[in-house]
């Protein structure tokens, strides 16, 4: 089973309590990906939420002209593959590459679901921190959009 602390450390996981986090250290699996690697690509199934345990993930997608357009390039204690879950799309809608060694957690898209109806207060505190997450996403994007309509 996995370290309670180590989870802890998880901008995800950091408002649980010790007992919720015993809850999730049961479902949560360890994967590690060599630099260079795919983790999931653009069309495959969604198999949860990821979350950056120590490493480099680089999310991007293909221009239809066939370039690769880089997204964001997330580091340790960021997540990644959160909206396929909570949008429930079956598929992904970017690719995610390990472009370093990189170890992650995975929360299994199937567990979200059953703590979505088992544990409704530990999921509010999951789905509050995402929330966060995509508020301060979407201030960033506006602020780049801004600096690039401002340098046009």
């Amino acid at each position: 089973m996995i370290d309670k602390a180590e989870l802890k450390k998880q901008m995800l996981f950091s408002d649980l309590t010790d007992a919720e986090l015993g809850l999730i250290a049961q479902k949560v699996t360890v994967e590690n990906y060599a630099k260079g690697k795919s983790i999931f690509k653009e069309g495959e199934p969604t198999k949860g939420i990821y979350l950056v345990k120590q490493g480099k993930v680089e999310i991007s997608k293909n221009t239809p002209d066939g370039w690769k357009q880089t997204l964001a390039v997330l580091s340790e204690n960021h997540l990644f593959g959160e909206l396929s879950v909570i949008e429930n799309k079956a598929t992904h809608g970017a690719d995610a590459t390990a472009i370093d060694d990189t170890e992650a957690y995975r929360f299994k898209t199937e567990d979200f679901k059953a703590f979505e109806q088992s544990d409704a207060n530990m999921m509010y505190k999951i789905m509050k921190t995402i929330a966060r997450i995509a508020s301060r996403n979407v201030h960033s994007m506006n602020e780049k959009l801004m600096k690039l309509l401002i340098s046009y």
